[in-house]
């Protein structure tokens, strides 16, 4: 029985399979895998050795470039021979299996640009920061939310979205979700579209992570810039990145940004009279981010209420009060109100308790008295210089009054309370008593009473008693 090569052994859809075509694909993948066996994996475990150090990530950078080989290879065999099937074909789509072959090698570049930007820029980056600067604490977070972790993320997001972008333009796999017709044209509303929105919303948090992690870190550690500034100015930089990227993003799924800008015109009026209050605290939290009076950080005083401001938004403020519970403050009210910020531009900031001794004490030994206990508590400042007031001469006692200065503005009612006890057990010591209000009570029996004689009234003219009618 005679073998002929051209003679057609099957078919796959359209396509005839002939006995010359299954012996030269057989015959190309057996001389690659003598070559990858001799040479070639012995080159990808030495180099995969030198980019990788952990076995996890090695073992599986190793499979990575070994399926981009073979991919490799396999597209070369079937584009330069018969066996580029069609699988699947209509009037727009046509599907073969170079086609399939080359989505899988995109996926594989797309993890190995991932691993690439992960593990070369980021890791290397908070490793060489953490040598740099040890002495100030700088060591990544191990949590799922740390920095480092979701520019990971990030860049995995990225990447896979570009390759599907790919695979769909190139090979015109793109398919329209819906359409709409409009006056001068059909509006088509593609795959490709929403997954170029995505991208762009995606590069647009890298590039705010880039700029606050890499950029501006070294900047606000160079100039010994203070946390609350630190954040305006992240909060600025993220407003201004995601409201083009939301333009952008718009733009790519095709909307008219002309329609945009004409709609948002009439729509705003009538929003803006019913949410007036809205936009003045939409404006107020800017001009705090510029001016930056209130900053996070910051202990303030609001309405008689004492918190510390642990974020700024665009409409409202957030306080952590001294029972840890959060307080919602609209900024219109940071910025049109009397607020008392004990942070603004020194954080050391002055109080005082009272106290009341007997009449009799040495005044000079209970001045040093309170200044030793002023001295005792290590967060009460020892510059600028405790002092005593020598207020008032009281019903009861001799009044005095201790200023001291304190950085710990969140929790000074302990720090007060801390020096009562102080001065209490050091008067105590001193045999210095501290009177209670004293009071003399005079208490009148009506049975013993005798009423004092009447006061002589005016003279009314001879032989006039006081008690009658004065007749002219």
């Amino acid at each position: 029985m005679e073998f002929s090569l051209t003679e057609q052994l099957f078919r796959i859809g359209q396509q005839p399979v002939t006995l010359g075509m299954l012996l030269l694909g057989a015959g190309s993948l057996f001389v690659l895998l003598v070559m990858y066996q001799v040479g070639i994996r012995r080159l990808l475990v030495r180099l995969v050795g030198y980019l990788e150090k952990e076995e996890k990530s090695r073992k599986r950078l190793l499979r990575v470039f070994r399926n981009v080989f073979l991919l490799v290879v396999i597209i070369l065999v079937v584009v330069f021979s018969p066996l580029n099937l069609v699988l699947y074909a209509t009037p727009k789509v046509t599907v073969s299996v170079s086609m399939i072959f080359e989505s899988l090698l995109i996926i594989q570049f797309a993890w190995l640009f991932d691993w690439l930007l992960s593990r070369f820029i980021i890791r290397n980056y908070y490793q060489n920061r953490e040598k740099a600067a040890p002495e100030r604490g700088t060591t990544r977070n191990t949590s799922a939310q740390n920095p480092e972790h979701t520019a990971s993320r990030l860049i995995q997001y990225i990447v896979y979205a570009i390759a599907i972008l790919l695979i769909l333009n190139y090979f015109q796999l793109d398919i329209t979700i819906l359409s709409f017709p409009g006056k001068e044209q059909t509006f088509d509303f593609k795959l490709s579209n929403v997954f170029a929105a995505i991208l762009v919303l995606l590069v647009a948090r890298l590039l705010i992570w880039v700029l606050v992690q890499l950029v501006l870190f070294g900047y606000y550690r160079k100039r010994e810039i203070n946390v609350g500034s630190q954040y305006a100015i992240n909060q600025l930089l993220r407003y201004v990145i995601y409201i083009i990227a939301v333009l952008l993003a718009l733009d790519s799924l095709g909307i008219k940004m002309t329609v945009v800008w004409g709609g948002a015109a009439a729509l705003l009026v009538g929003v803006g009279l019913g949410l007036q209050q809205t936009f003045d605290d939409l404006i107020s939290g800017v001009i705090i981010l510029f001016e930056r009076t209130v900053e996070v950080g910051d202990i303030v005083q609001v309405e008689g209420l004492l918190g510390k401001v642990s974020a700024i938004g665009l409409r409202t403020s957030v306080l952590q009060t001294q029972s840890n519970s959060t307080v919602l403050v609209p900024n219109s009210k940071l910025i049109s109100e009397n607020i008392i910020n004990f942070s603004h531009q020194d954080a050391k900031t002055r109080y005082f308790i009272s106290v009341g001794v007997a009449y009799g004490s040495d005044t000079e030994l209970v001045k040093n008295l309170l200044l030793q206990a002023a001295e005792e508590h290590p967060q009460v400042l020892k510059n600028p210089k405790p002092l005593i007031r020598f207020t008032e001469f009281g019903n009861s006692s001799l009044n005095f009054e201790l200023h001291f200065w304190t950085l710990d503005n969140f929790t000074i009612d302990n720090l007060r309370s801390d020096l009562r006890f102080i001065v209490d057990r050091i008067f105590r010591e001193h045999n210095i008593s501290i009177p209670f209000p004293q009071q003399d009570v005079w208490f009148r029996n009506p049975m013993t009473y005798t009423p004092p004689p009447p006061a002589p009234g005016p003279d009314f003219g001879q032989g006039h008693s006081p008690n009658q009618p004065f007749h002219e």
